[in-house]
């Protein structure tokens, strides 16, 4: 079975967010036109408590993109964002869940970062991702949604670990950091993984 992840679509991550990816917006109507085209749809959302420690303000005299260890990780420092219950948090009105079997919450620890949709950046903890997939009999799983360079990156990384046949539907994604991205993209298809346009996929699958 092919299975589309879709990876924290979330207002905070759309223009006017507080932690905004250029043109996140526009992978919406891309996201809603593929969503038919598979047996199983799923979605991740970034849901942090109000002290997570990942975020700037948590930390007297430091700024957002700062760079800290935290529990022995390298710590990228952000504005706050997809706070748990608040607006910034949802899923934008435009976005179609309604193939959407179930979600995903992640960063729910406030000690520790979680891009990937399996696992904390530690892998300390699963979100119950992998076993989800693999109990719907899934072994290729397409991914979409933001950031490219960070969270859709690792979710990416992830399931090639867990021995997923993965793509990135490279159209479908936006990233903060365009040459982070590539370098990203680069690292993916050395591990194993597949990079898809969008226009492809009917025909693919």
């Amino acid at each position: 079975m092919k299975a589309l992840v879709l990876i924290d679509i979330q207002n905070d991550f759309l223009p006017g967010g507080s932690l905004a990816v250029p043109g996140g917006d526009a992978i919406i109507p891309i996201v809603n036109r593929l969503q038919p085209f598979f047996e199983l749809v799923v979605a991740t959302q970034d849901w942090h408590p109000a002290n997570h420690k990942s975020f700037a303000s948590q930390h007297n005299g430091k700024k957002p993109f700062d760079i800290i260890s935290l529990h022995g990780l390298r710590q990228t420092l952000w504005p706050d964002h997809c706070i748990q219950g608040t607006p910034g948090a949802g899923f934008p009105g435009e976005l179609n869940l309604n193939k959407t079997e179930t979600i995903f919450r992640k960063g729910t620890n406030p000690e520790i970062d979680s891009y990937s949709g399996f696992y904390d950046n530690g892998h300390r903890k699963s979100t119950g991702l992998a076993g989800y997939l693999r109990n719907k009999k899934v072994n290729e799983v397409y991914l979409a949604g933001l950031a490219g360079d960070i969270c859709v990156f690792s979710t990416a990384m992830d399931s090639l670990e867990e021995k997923f046949i993965t793509f990135i539907i490279e159209d479908a994604t936006r990233p903060i950091n365009r040459q982070d991205f590539k370098k990203a993209m680069q690292d993916f298809v050395a591990g194993g993984g597949k990079i898809i346009q969008s226009a492809s996929l009917p025909a693919a699958l």
